[in-house]
């Protein structure tokens, strides 16, 4: 894919400018986007999705998979050309210019904190309802060691993570299809919202997508990331929308559109309402486990972004300081555990997660700006606008509540780039 893309602007840093070591092959990759991926979302937005959209959330899966392809589409092309750490931080400073680069990176650190922080209190509701915010910190603490100690041992950690959601969420679909109680009365695909509900139930949708960004910001630490990760990124997608697809289809059978949309446990839901009750604990465990393995990617993707920026000087040099032992950013993920943890200690969960589909979507918004420039083919310029204009259109139709506290912290991020600027010579 990198073949036809414009080469200049090489990023070789200067020899004593910390690096990372490139330890992650294809599978690896694929498996932290997995693990980014197939998380909490799978178990969280089906029913908010259902409330926007009815029976017709399969259409709204539709639409966020095409988004979510073209942004994907645009990450592999510029991760295969800019292999370093920090995603569109650093396309967009490469392709752009410092300043837009300036605020993905900022989008992201401050997007991406936001849903670490989501998926710390959903592990804390589902393990433990009434104490949500006690286990989501222990959880921020749990995972942060883990990613301290390396990025293979948080790789190996992601691959058992996916495989046991994987595996339930298998036993899921099939009992919701083919369960004693049953029927294919809920598949009806109506709206009672029309193409609004659609969207929105879309833009919901794509927080579940979002994780492929993950494989983009580890680029400086994988090996041959031209070949890696024009691979891996399109395979942990095609695999993400094949599973959420038939989870879909699958509990709208079980329950129905309207029960879906009442649901704040959705997939629990379903196989009780099966038949199969004795594997709700079962699936509850599995939602555990796949909030902790979305936490553990999405930590290790700020993490290295908020690397990236301090070693540009845009965040505290001290925290672009490389593990002399373990070859990790510790003190960019100790920062970020601190943080995530005071959120999650705090914030509501609702709350959080529209802020960060807000911010996220501005990311991709520069990703695929960024990839409108690599080539002048017609194929690749195309698959960039319709993304761009995917992220505006589904930001547009996110929550009030979402967008306004999104553009002032974007705003905020421009100020202090701006004064920052100002005190340069």
């Amino acid at each position: 894919m990198a073949g036809d893309e414009i080469s200049d602007g090489e990023n070789a840093h200067p020899a004593a400018t910390p690096q990372l070591r490139r330890r992650l092959g294809v599978f690896d990759s694929v498996m932290i986007g997995l693990g980014s991926m197939i998380g909490a979302g799978i178990f969280a937005a089906l029913g908010p999705a259902a409330s926007a959209a009815g029976g017709a959330l399969l259409v709204g899966l539709a639409v966020a998979a095409v988004i979510a392809y073209c942004n994907a589409n645009s990450s592999a092309r510029l991760a295969a050309l800019y292999p370093q750490s920090g995603g569109t931080y650093v396309y967009g400073r490469e392709r752009l210019g410092p300043f837009f680069g300036y605020l993905a990176g900022w989008g992201f650190v401050v997007g991406k904190t936001a849903s670490c922080a989501a998926m710390a209190l959903t592990v804390g509701a589902y393990a433990w309802p009434g104490r949500e915010h006690l286990v989501a910190v222990v959880a921020v603490v749990v995972i942060t060691a883990v990613n301290y100690f390396g990025v293979q041992k948080s790789a190996l950690a992601t691959r058992v993570i996916v495989f046991t959601v994987l595996a339930v969420l298998a036993a899921v679909v099939v009992v919701c299809l083919t369960g004693p109680d049953t029927g294919f009365d809920g598949l009806g695909i109506t709206s009672g919202h029309g193409v609004t509900g659609i969207l929105q139930a879309a833009g919901l949708l794509f927080f579940a997508f979002a994780g492929y960004a993950r494989i983009a910001t580890l680029g400086e630490e994988v090996k041959d990331p031209a070949r890696t990760i024009s691979r891996a990124i399109p395979i942990a997608l095609a695999i993400t929308l094949v599973v959420y697809l038939c989870v879909a289809v699958a509990v709208l059978n079980a329950l129905g559109a309207d029960a879906l949309a009442a649901a704040t446990d959705p997939l629990a839901q379903a196989v009780a309402a099966a038949g199969f009750g004795s594997l709700e604990p079962v699936v509850r465990v599995a939602a555990v486990i796949a909030s902790l393995g979305s936490l553990l990617a999405l930590i290790l993707g700020v993490s290295r972004t908020t690397f990236a920026m301090a070693r540009d000087g845009h965040l505290p040099h001290l925290l672009d300081a490389v593990h002399p032992r373990f070859a990790v950013p510790y003190r960019a993920e100790l920062a970020v555990g601190v943080v995530v943890a005071l959120l999650a200690a705090t914030a509501d969960l609702r709350g959080v997660i529209g802020f960060s589909s807000f911010a996220v979507l501005f990311y991709y918004l520069i990703a695929n700006a960024s990839a409108w420039t690599l080539s002048a083919k017609p194929w690749p310029r195309l698959v960039a606008v319709l993304g761009a204009v995917g992220c505006i259109v589904l930001a547009a139709f996110l929550p009030l509540a979402s967008v306004v506290p999104g553009v002032i912290v974007l705003g905020l991020g421009a100020v202090i780039y701006a004064i920052r600027s100002s005190r340069r010579p």
